[in-house]
């Protein structure tokens, strides 16, 4: 099958045959039928964050199952799936209660010694995140994929492997959202946009959405927010206050920066609690002040929208297919494997909401 490899950081990738292993116990073989440019694939293609090579980066995917390894219960040949990189265990501490999002078990994966899951030229290539979804076929284990109705179109359900998990999450299950309450989501990426549309879902006042690109601003508000702002607009926390009277519940970062993360912070009222669910550099620290702690202002993380998969996902493909979840939006373009290059440089730019391969 074809992939898209990654030989070394900060270099195009490079569209080559690998051999794919036939499922063991626990694994399925999808049939990739499309998968999203997430922003989160630069970090590693860019080598901001360590990762393994060869390497076939890609992570939010969505295919059709065609083989099943021994003891798989939850899936079939002939399943839709989506794919998502939390893949959990099932047994331990995180998993027993319900925060399967947090699973570090390496039972999931192939043991050390073991033949790879692909390989070029006999030589393992690695899996970004344990899905490498810039391929035309995905080897998972059982519990990286999830199935969903066959309604649902695969452009659309790939992004849910990622920035809608993520993001929808960020709002539902992370920061709780109530109905009535105020939220500000700083970065309208494919995340943002997401918690964006989460956040009309939960019922919030006033969705605020903070970007410094005019037409993902507009995209916002389409999809549920009820105002716009650019980060640098002069007066921009006092113009929020006053708008919310006091400052909003809820701050959602969907961008990675720790200017975000302090803008995030400043937007608070008191006991509002700022959610970070971007990628932020490694090194870097986010920190609040005093006066921040006695306001009793929160401070928290998020990795994949705190989700719970195999439940979320099947319910945010009944939010789209019932019109409350709006995914239409998200995609910028459509691709085919050979322009992968050209939507990695897409999001260098930070222009396009989601550029999504299609897989004939």
């Amino acid at each position: 099958m074809k992939a898209a490899i990654l030989h070394a950081p900060k270099t195009p990738l490079a569209i080559e045959e690998v051999a794919v292993s036939k499922p063991r116990a626990r694994e399925v073989l999808i049939r990739t039928m499309a998968c999203g440019a997430c922003h989160s694939d630069l970090h590693f293609i860019d080598g901001v964050y360590p990762a393994p090579l060869p390497l076939v980066p890609g992570h939010e995917a969505a295919g059709v199952v065609e083989a099943v390894g021994e003891d798989v219960t939850a899936l079939k040949p002939g399943d839709h799936v989506v794919t998502c990189f939390s893949t959990f265990c099932g047994r331990c501490e995180f998993c027993v209660t319900g925060r399967l999002s947090l699973c570090v078990s390496s039972s999931t994966k192939r043991k050390k010694g073991d033949a790879p899951r692909l390989a070029l030229d006999g030589q393992g290539v690695h899996q970004l995140l344990n899905v490498g979804g810039y391929a035309e076929t995905l080897l998972v284990h059982e519990n990286g994929a999830v199935a969903i109705d066959r309604d649902m179109p695969f452009d659309r359900a790939a992004l849910m492997g990622c920035a809608v998990v993520t993001g929808a999450g960020s709002v539902l299950n992370t920061a709780q959202v109530r109905a009535g309450e105020d939220v500000a989501v700083i970065g309208c990426g494919g995340i943002g946009l997401a918690a964006v549309n989460a956040a009309r879902i939960a019922g919030a006042r006033h969705i605020l959405a903070i970007d410094p690109v005019p037409a993902k601003r507009a995209l916002a508000e389409k999809i549920g927010a009820t105002a716009s702002f650019a980060p640098d607009e002069e007066g921009l926390k006092e113009r929020i206050v006053e708008l919310t009277r006091g400052g909003v519940h809820h701050a959602i970062e969907a961008v990675g920066r720790i200017s975000a993360g302090e803008l995030a912070i400043s937007l608070l009222r008191r006991g509002g609690t700022a959610t970070i669910v971007g990628m932020m550099p490694l090194k870097e620290r986010l920190s609040m002040g005093a006066m921040d702690l006695l306001a009793e202002k929160r401070l928290q993380g998020c990795l994949m929208g705190s989700n719970r998969f195999p439940l979320d996902i099947p319910r945010l493909v009944d939010f789209y297919l019932t019109g409350r979840l709006d995914l239409d939006a998200l995609v910028a373009e459509r691709i085919g494997l050979a322009e992968i290059n050209e939507a990695i440089d897409t999001l260098r730019t930070g222009e396009a909401a989601r550029s999504v391969v299609v897989f004939n």
